[in-house]
Parts: C-alpha cells; structure tokens; sequence
C-alpha cells in the first residue's frame, strides 16, 4: 500500500493517523519525515530537518495514589466500621411525625444517626438550631440500614455524626450496606435511574 503523497492510486489521497506521525518520530529518522505538527489543513508537509520535539511521558502517579493492598486494607476496615455501625444503637432524630431526620443531595437521601448526644448537639450547633429541642429514638444500626433505609423507597444512606468535625462516616447506599431496592450500584445494573 503506498504511503500518503506517493503513488497515483486512491491510497495516494488517504489521511495518515496521527500515531504514523509519532511511530516515525520515534524511530530512526531519514530527514523526509512528516511530523504532527508539520500537517497544515491535512496536507503533509515536509520536515524542516530539525529533531522534532519528545513526546512527553505520561505523567506518574501521585505518591499518595492507593496500591492493591492500600485498597485492600481500606475495604476491611470499613467493613469492621459497618459491623461495628449494624451493632450500635444510635441515636436517630425524629420530626413532627416520628420519621427519621434526613436530606436529600444529588438523588440520594441521607438520614441522619449520631453516635452521642454531643454529636447531636455539634449537629445542633452546625445548623444554628440549638434553641430547639430535638427528639430522637435509639435505633440500632443494623434496623436503621435494613429497614430505615429501606422503607425510603428510594436511594438511602445513613451520615453517621454529621457536624463532628474529622468524626463523620457515610454508609452509601450500595449492596451489602442498605437492601438492594435501595442501593444505587443494583438500580443501575437494572437500568433504573433515581427517583
């Protein structure tokens, strides 16, 4: 097959990919290459004879970028945290008519559960509420997830000490933390969207 610019048949009015541009470059050269930057609307035009430039390497990844066994050891320590999250009783506030506190943002709800009543308070304090009283239930974090989360209907996870400043936690609304109906990685698997 002839190369672009030689030869009279249709190969000789082919485009060139621009990775023939950076093979040539990266091999030994003749003087007559053509490089990425020597092309004006598509047209090639004939190197000026100077080297063309390096292509730069791509760049290295971060010192802090996670290994296998950074993420590995990451999964098991949430996992401790979520079974240590399902055997606590926690302190959920409640409005007017005894449904969980919670928000919703960027289509997930998120209710609310505090470790202490001075998390609550912090909670409290971060909303500018303090004058108001805030009721609660002690609920264990397991009925929480399970069925608090899955009583929503819709994507639900629990932020655990929301306002302690370096204490909070957030248990997403994935398989294996809340019931699939509620999860977001199982709805997308089924082509649901959020609601």
């Amino acid at each position: 097959m002839a190369e672009q610019g030689d030869g009279d048949g249709p190969e000789a009015h082919t485009r060139r990919s621009a990775l023939d541009d950076y093979a040539e470059m990266t091999g030994p050269g003749t003087g007559d290459e053509l490089t990425p930057s020597a092309t004006a609307k598509g047209r090639p035009v004939p190197d000026d004879g100077a080297p063309p430039s390096p292509v730069p390497a791509p760049p290295e990844p971060p010192a802090s970028f996670p290994g296998t066994d950074d993420i590995a050891r990451v999964r098991r320590e949430f996992g401790a945290l979520l079974g240590e999250f399902r055997r606590t009783a926690v302190l959920v506030p409640v409005g007017e008519d005894e449904a969980p506190l919670a928000a919703d943002h960027g289509g997930i709800r998120w209710l609310y559960a505090f470790s202490d009543e001075s998390a609550l308070a912090r909670f409290a304090i971060a909303r500018g509420e303090t004058a108001r009283e805030w009721p609660y239930r002690r609920v264990l974090g397991a009925r929480l997830l399970d069925a608090g989360a899955g009583a929503t209907g819709v994507p639900c996870g629990v932020a655990l000490d929301v306002g302690s400043e370096g204490n909070g936690v957030l248990f997403p609304p994935v398989a294996g933390i809340v019931p699939d109906a509620v999860a977001v990685d199982v709805r997308a698997a089924h082509g649901e969207e959020p609601r």
